[in-house]
Order: structure tokens, then sequence, then C-alpha cells
């Protein structure tokens, strides 16, 4: 299924009005059950929706990981996404009720979390990965330039999954948190180790997104944009290095110092 569309337009450029053709990218409503049951519709991006679907389900505690997973079935003519699962957590049973997650950045998708979302993450980072300024302007060079969709439409969120010398998966989606949920889903059923590498984000941080970031495992968030007052005291909490305003030859590091060499 197609990512973008192309839409007839007409475009006001040089003082002139004139008849043209504007990529966009695609909306994708993806509904989700679990064992029969109808647990939740996303909006997303239509490509990736295997890893998708398995990185929401562990994130969000649905399942505890990839084992508890027996099959998934996309289905791409009627949106759903069907899921054979051995284990369920209880818990989060309860919150199987029919919910609507929008693509936006706003509370459609924040409603969805546990009220104690951060209490999810186990642990505080103690990853051992540190950055030196020129592997960090590299990596942003090289997911910036990663970003063809983003470039085509300016209407998706992209994010990577880096070692210091190299990106290792690039995921791209409307929802800020659906790229990260990919990521997270190809890493589980690949058994890629989360723990020694960083994520890189198109987008502002904020405290859901470092929540995020933090339960996939990754000690180290790299952003072009600012992380937000709370994402900064939970990535102080959490010991998450978060690392915004990487433009030109500058950056700011907001925690985690002490990955960042030179800093």
């Amino acid at each position: 299924m197609e990512t973008t569309a192309g839409i007839g337009i007409r475009r006001f450029k040089d003082g002139h009005m004139f008849e043209d053709v504007a990529t966009v990218a695609v909306e994708y409503p993806l509904t989700i059950y679990v064992n029969e049951a109808e647990l939740v519709t996303i909006v997303c991006t239509p490509e990736y929706a295997e890893d998708l679907v398995v990185g929401f389900l562990t994130s969000e505690g649905i399942v505890r990981g990839v084992a508890d997973i027996d099959r998934v079935e996309i289905i791409e003519t009627t949106g759903h996404a069907k899921v054979t699962a051995n284990f369920v957590n209880k818990f989060n049973a309860k919150y199987r009720a029919k919910r609507y997650i929008t693509s936006c950045c706003g509370k459609s998708r924040e409603n969805f979390y546990f009220q104690s979302d951060a209490s999810l993450v186990e642990t505080r980072n103690e990853t051992d990965l540190v950055l030196r300024p020129v592997e960090i302007f590299d990596l942003m060079s090289r997911f910036e330039a990663d970003s063809d969709t983003f470039r085509k439409t300016g209407g998706v969120h992209n994010a990577a999954l880096c070692s210091r010398d190299e990106l290792i998966c690039a995921r791209m989606d409307i929802g800020r948190h659906n790229a990260l949920d990919k990521i997270y889903g190809h890493c589980l059923k690949a058994d890629i180790g989360m723990t020694d590498k960083a994520i890189i984000f198109s987008g502002r941080i904020s405290s859901e997104i470092l929540v995020k970031t933090a339960k996939i495992g990754c000690g180290i968030i790299l952003s072009r944009s600012a992380p937000t007052e709370l994402a900064i005291e939970m990535a102080r909490e959490l010991n998450i290095t978060a690392v915004g305003f990487i433009r030109g030859d500058e950056f700011s590091v907001y925690s985690g110092q002490e990955r960042i060499l030179g800093s």
C-alpha cells in the first residue's frame, strides 16, 4: 500500500496561481484485535504495520514481549490487524474497550496511556554508550538524508535507531508515537539489542516520547527540536540523555551530560 498520494491543487508562487500536484501523506486506520477482542484503532502510515502492532502492544504493556505473540495477520483491504497471543497482561485487559488513536500529537494518544505510564519503565537506564559531537552531527546528517517522505510531504515524523556510527533502523509515520513503535516492533522481532543504541527523532521531545524511549531501552535521544520541561525532568529521573537543537555545528544537552564527550 502506498504511503503517499498525489493530489491536484492550485499553487500560488512568484505572483502567479497555477494548477499543480501535491504529494501528501496517506492516513490509514488500522484496527487491532487481540484474540478476537477489538482493542484499538490507530491512524497510521500504512507501512511496517506488523512492526507497529508488535511495538505498540509491547510498549503499552498489553503483552510482555514478542514471545507472547503467536501470530499477527495484517488485512490491508479492511484495515485490520488480527493478533493471536498466548498471554495478555490481565492488568491491561480492562483497557480493551475500543479506543481511537488519531495521528495528531495531542491528548487523543495520551488518553490511551495509563495514569502511571512512567512507572511501567522498570529501571533507570544504565547504558554505557557515549557519543562525541562529531558523531552526533554525522548521525543527524545521515538521518535527514534518509527522510525522503518528509521532504516530499512535510507531513510525517521520522525516527531511527542508531549506534555511534550507523543508522540501524529508520521508520516514518504520520503519528510520532507510531514511528517509535515501528522501530521497537522491528527490534523485538529481529532480536536487536537496544540498550547500547540511541534514538534519533525528528520532532519535539515530549514527556510521552521520553517515556517511549525509556521503554524501548535506549539511553540517548537526539533531536533537531527541543524537549519540554517535563520531558527533561523525566529524563533526569530515568537517566536518559536528551540532546536537542542539533543544527549546524551546535546542540544542547539537557540531561545525562556524562554520555556526551566534551560536554
